[in-house]
């Protein structure tokens, strides 16, 4: 009989759930762990009931911003994200698309003001899905393989 491996419990941090397998590393690049001394826990390719396969991503005592999830909801919009206190989910967000994005999206327009001046960044969003955005600055639209996330 084959043992199946699984991935080891935190007991308090974050857990980002149904990530598309093909999203699952720049879910872990927006959160930028390199520095992060705790544990961490990336896994692709993982059977899902609801998306086919999916990642995971795990991070022992650490609880992401609202920018943070507001990266995530752009990269992977079907992702859960679980707060995890002394072994148990306290807390379950479905992460949306905001109507607004702030600092989170280069302008795909290199005359946009923003990428000649320090300005932050700020976008309507358009359409959810597929993801349409516009740029407040320049107004140029922007779809989802346009979109860069900083």
């Amino acid at each position: 009989m084959k043992k199946e491996l699984t991935i080891s419990a935190i007991k308090d941090g974050t857990v980002i759930d149904h990530i598309p397998s093909n999203a699952t590393f720049k879910v872990a690049d927006i959160l930028d762990l390199k520095g992060i001394k705790s544990m961490v826990s990336v896994a692709t390719n993982l059977p899902s009931k609801q998306i086919g396969k999916k990642g995971i991503v795990k991070i022992e005592g650490k609880y992401l911003t609202q920018e943070e999830v507001n990266k995530i909801a752009i990269a992977a919009p079907q992702a859960t994200v679980n707060i995890i206190e002394n072994y148990d989910v306290k807390k379950k967000l479905k992460v949306s698309i905001p109507n607004q994005i702030s600092r989170v999206i280069k302008c795909s327009n290199p005359n946009c003001i923003t990428n000649v001046e320090k300005i932050e960044t700020r976008f309507s969003v358009l359409d959810k899905n597929p993801l349409k955005i516009r740029c407040h600055y320049c107004e140029r639209d922007m779809n989802k393989e346009d979109i860069e996330i900083v």
